[in-house]
């Protein structure tokens, strides 16, 4: 089976469509047979995709620090829950158990996440699919901050282009499902 993680908000947002998005999306995985792995929050979008997976009978796995879990912002119920001390173990926590990344509007937690695995992945420490679900095109602007590092020379292009964004839940599920890594040269131009 494949795992994917989803990053995202711990708060619904200021517009319905992105909880309906994560709902979406935990149906999708859901459907297609693939584990969600995510935050473990029972709260804003976390809670949304998780209680979508589960409501669809997918499997799900969270992975929780202790100091979140003694704010009972944690989904207790979850059938797999991991809990660790730190937020760095969370996100390698989360990393381990993913084969693909998804990245859903959140604040500066989902950001930093993201810009984690990005990393990584130029550095080359993994191959996984790096993805966003650009639900009201929440992430239009950081495309174009991306493009500005590329146009800057601080990142190869190429780079860039194997982001898969889409504003589609089933979609982008359906382009992970099928991802195949793809040559990258992290020092191309350099």
């Amino acid at each position: 089976m494949q795992r994917f993680c989803v990053f995202c908000g711990s708060n619904d947002g200021s517009q319905p469509i992105y909880v309906e998005a994560a709902r979406q999306l935990g149906t999708a995985l859901a459907e297609r047979g693939v584990g969600l792995v995510y935050g473990g929050g029972q709260v804003g979008l976390m809670g949304a995709v998780a209680h979508a997976a589960l409501d669809a009978g997918g499997e799900v796995i969270g992975v929780m620090t202790e100091d979140l879990m003694r704010k009972e912002i944690g989904f207790r119920e979850l059938p797999q829950l991991h809990v660790v001390e730190t937020m760095h173990e969370r996100k390698m926590k989360m990393a381990e158990l993913a084969d693909a990344f998804i990245v859903m509007p959140g604040g500066f937690g989902t950001m930093e996440e993201f810009f984690e695995m990005a990393a990584h992945g130029l550095l080359g420490y993994h191959d996984k699919a790096l993805s966003f679900l650009n639900t009201g095109g929440y992430y239009d602007t950081l495309f174009a901050f991306f493009k500005h590092i590329a146009d800057e020379q601080f990142i190869a292009a190429s780079f860039i282009d194997l982001l898969i964004v889409d504003d589609s839940p089933t979609r982008l599920v359906e382009r992970l499902i099928n991802y195949q890594p793809p040559h990258f040269d992290r020092w191309e131009g350099q």
